[in-house]
């Protein structure tokens, strides 16, 4: 057994998203070959993706007909956020047009339920005005300090949380000009040990403003995701934010539409509170991934967490795919770049 009888095999797996195999697509970084022991290497950095693990039990049959002995790795790209972030594989900025349509909820929804996928994760709370995340994700401590003075991030349900509710009183307003917004906003990201991670995500404050252009232009994003609400007005601002990340050449790795509609618990029909359908007719106006409608439910405002901690609601179970679709979305988006 050699390598190039190795790779030849791993020749025959095919990238289910991207229709090309894995060795021409770049994704196999690396094979050893010591005796009967085969250890590989794959660029897959998408934890929590059905599809990569689908990739990765593939890669293992494939090597099981070779023989009895074998590893399979997954590894970052060499493009990680090291010199920024620390070891963050992915960051996800989750942006709106307009405020009240659930940015903040999905945020925390989403960060919780890729912890819930096993990875590893962080949630950074950008709205510097109204910061609210700590709050939403659930019952955290204060923030720590390294000797070198490093802010060390609470954690909450498997997430790690950095936000401004940290670093003021709880009912004191930020009254700052657009340079004290940037200064601030780099140096929470500057100063904060994140470890390792496989994603941090972003809650964006509304809008398409100082902070969202210090974060594009500091921060290489994997990809953001644009929260609407399914009536006119929101649609027209979530597209401005579109407008926003495309002309920054940033992946927009889907759409979510919120509070989409209410079931009556009395009679069982369904209420179209802010209208139907918007957020769905964006995405497929722009060709871009839909990735669910959440409808209007109380376990999402519910304060013990996030909604996806809990079992007994339908907002739960499409915000835990919405989950899942981020990372599916997430990996095809490194691999192609890997390629």
């Amino acid at each position: 057994m050699n390598v190039e009888a190795v790779r030849d095999r791993l020749a025959t797996v095919e990238d289910p998203d991207l229709e090309i195999d894995i060795v021409d697509l770049g994704l196999v970084k690396d094979i050893e070959v010591d005796d009967d022991l085969i250890r590989v290497e794959l660029i897959l950095q998408a934890t929590g993706s059905a599809t990569e693990d689908a990739i990765v039990e593939n890669v293992e049959e494939v090597l099981a007909g070779l023989t009895d002995e074998f590893e399979v790795v997954r590894v970052g790209a060499h493009d990680e956020q090291s010199t920024v972030l620390g070891s963050v594989k992915n960051v996800i900025a989750v942006a709106s047009g307009k405020g009240g349509v659930g940015k903040t909820t999905l945020s925390t929804n989403l960060a919780t339920g890729l912890a819930q996928r096993g990875a590893s994760v962080g949630l950074f709370d950008a709205d510097v005005y109204g910061p609210n995340a700590p709050m939403m994700v659930g019952e955290t401590d204060s923030p720590g300090v390294t000797e070198d003075e490093r802010l060390i991030p609470p954690s909450a349900n498997g997430v790690k949380v950095m936000s401004m509710a940290y670093l003021v009183g709880e009912d004191d307003p930020v009254i700052w000009r657009g340079p004290m917004v940037h200064k601030v906003i780099t140096q929470l990201w500057d100063d904060v040990e994140w470890g390792e991670l496989d994603y941090l995500v972003i809650d964006l404050p509304p809008g398409t403003g100082d902070t969202q252009l210090t974060l594009l232009q500091t921060i290489p994003l994997t990809g953001a995701v644009i929260v609407t609400t399914p009536q006119d007005v929101a649609l027209h601002d979530a597209t401005k934010g579109l407008e926003m990340f495309a002309r920054h050449e940033t992946n927009v790795l889907g759409i979510v539409e919120n509070m989409a509609g209410f079931r009556c618990p009395d009679c069982g029909s369904v209420h179209e509170i802010f209208d139907a359908g918007g957020g769905e007719a964006l995405a497929d106006r722009h060709q871009l991934p839909f990735l669910g409608s959440v409808p209007l439910d109380p376990t999402v405002r519910r304060d013990d967490g996030p909604a996806v901690l809990h079992d007994d609601s339908d907002a739960a179970a499409v915000l835990r795919s919405i989950a899942a679709s981020v990372a599916d979305n997430v990996g095809i988006v490194t691999r192609r770049r890997v390629s």
